[in-house]
């Protein structure tokens, strides 16, 4: 007769065991899923909290960077430009500050409202200044409207600095004409003195109405559209009679004045305005350069392009001025400036000219060397074309300008090359407008 072992016994159970675990999981695991198919059911039939009608239309067309966040403060919708201002990331709204104004505005139920400053992104220390404008809008939403003013701040802080260097320029000969009616107040029996301030007293009056007429013609040609009727110029007679209103202080100097190039070239713009830009150059060119040198002006034509050059073997430019040269009352010698004169306006003049003409101005300059100023205008053939384009700003050149005319630098040594110089190349170096 057969006996079950001990070993047979364990191993029944074992199997049993083992049956009875995989009917329990698998029992539980229905349960489970039928537990989270009510769940997500349930869920279904919560209906999600809708947009006010209207809002997405309305965030479309806003020219404000728009961004709409839920309860969770997570970001619900958000317009192309709050992305490009990198106001927001995935979901995220990216800065703290913005995210505080928000949960503020949603536990008080009032508009929030402030101007803030921002990092651009997430390396360098570039900034941007936003208005911000916080709103709750029901119990669930939160809306965002952020306008970049940092283009507006700049424009501020450079009509800030106008007022201030315009008032202290004004200052400076106003301040001069005092002392001086003083003193010939005081050497009344003196004609020698009398004479002498008297004549000081005409150079500073010359200087504060040459600065105000400047200061004049700055603003108007800052005016948009400043050229109402371009026509048609003669560069040859803009050149003449511009060398003509130099001509006294440059034999002062005894300094030698030279015009060449391509002759007969037309522009379309204003006559009045470009004997200005021209004689600004001329003048400048021969403010700061020694006696005994000379100031050549060439016109090329190239490329559907008028280039004036205006080249001088005066002191040159520091490297570290050439980007800044075309500021209002921005001077590289202070000093040297006052002996001659300068108010510091007339390269902002010519670079705004320039502009009104769709032209640019660059410039060449090194230290012991000298500069070159050119002035590039579009020829009469394709003003027409590019009259409405966009203002140039001032270049820096890293190269020598060619000579329209021999197709060499100005005033080459036998080796074509100005001592000192590199090879030229023609490169430019866009800079940005003042």
């Amino acid at each position: 007769m057969w006996r079950p072992t001990l070993a047979g016994v364990t191993s029944a159970w074992i199997v049993g065991l083992a049956g009875l675990v995989g009917l329990l999981t698998g029992v539980l695991g229905m349960l489970s899923f039928r537990r989270s198919e009510v769940e997500r059911a349930r869920l279904a039939m919560v209906p999600e909290p809708e947009l006010p009608p209207g809002l997405t239309e309305v965030l479309a067309v806003l020219r404000s960077a728009a961004i709409l966040l839920d309860a969770g403060q997570e970001v619900s919708t958000a317009s192309p430009a709050a992305y490009a201002f990198g106001l927001v990331r995935g979901h995220d709204l990216v800065h703290s500050e913005l995210h505080d104004m928000a949960t503020e505005a949603r536990r008080l139920g009032v508009v929030r409202e402030r101007e803030l400053e921002l990092p651009r992104g997430p390396l360098g220390l570039g900034r941007i200044v936003v208005n911000a404008r916080v709103a709750p809008l029901g119990s669930e939403y939160v809306l965002v409207l952020v306008d970049d003013r940092t283009e507006a701040r700049r424009v501020e802080e450079v009509r800030r600095d106008f007022v201030a260097n315009v008032s202290h320029e004004l200052k400076t000969p106003i301040g001069a004409l005092k002392l001086l009616a003083e003193a010939v107040a005081n050497g009344a029996d003196d004609p020698d003195a009398v004479q002498h301030f008297a004549a000081r007293m005409e150079r500073e009056a010359q200087r504060l109405a040459t600065l105000v007429q400047e200061i004049i013609d700055l603003s108007r040609l800052q005016v948009a559209d400043a050229l109402h009727a371009p026509e048609p110029v003669g560069l040859d007679v803009v050149l003449a009679e511009a060398v003509d209103r130099v001509r006294l202080a440059a034999q002062k100097k005894q300094i030698g004045l030279s015009m060449g190039g391509d002759l007969g070239a037309i522009v379309y713009g204003d006559r009045d305005l470009l004997v200005t830009a021209v004689r600004n150059l001329i003048d400048n060119a021969i403010a700061y350069s020694p006696e005994g040198t000379r100031v050549d002006v060439v016109v090329r034509r190239a490329d559907n392009l008028v280039e004036i050059a205006v080249k001088d073997q005066g002191y040159g430019i520091p490297k570290s001025d050439l980007e800044r040269i075309f500021e209002r009352f921005y001077r590289v010698d202070p000093a040297r400036s006052r002996a001659t004169g300068g108010t510091g306006l007339g390269l902002s003049i010519v670079k705004h000219i320039a502009a009104n003409h769709g032209g640019e101005v660059t410039v060449w300059s090194q230290e012991g060397v000298g500069s070159t100023f050119t002035l590039r205008l579009p020829d009469s053939a394709h003003a027409a074309a590019t009259a409405d384009g966009a203002p140039s700003s001032p270049a820096v050149l890293t190269d020598p300008p060619i000579s329209p005319v021999v197709g060499l630098p100005l005033h080459a040594d036998p080796n074509g090359l100005p001592a000192g110089a590199a090879a030229p190349s023609i490169t430019t170096t866009r800079g940005a407008p003042s």
